[in-house]
């Protein structure tokens, strides 16, 4: 009966390391991806959320001052046509 327990603590123990095993290896792999993911972006010349940001911001400030030109251009010129 004694060796009987033991067995059933061997395999315990070999399915318990297998599982650490295997969760090493899931984790490892994840790593690698990930690194892998991350090496490749950076290939790309990707840009980050806040520089895409910061670009759509200044667009905007550059199509506001823009049509603030053109309605100042206009003035001018209806300005110098009765003048």
């Amino acid at each position: 009966m004694q060796s009987r327990n033991r067995i059933f603590d061997d395999v315990s123990q070999l399915m318990t390391n297998a599982m650490g095993v295997a969760q090493g290896a899931k984790d490892e792999a994840e790593t690698a991806f990930k690194s892998m993911i991350d090496r490749w972006m950076a290939d790309r010349d990707f840009v980050t959320r806040e520089e895409f940001d910061a670009a759509r911001a200044m667009a905007q400030k550059a199509r506001e001052e823009n049509e603030s030109l053109k309605t100042r251009v206009a003035a001018l010129e209806e300005a110098l046509g009765k003048g």
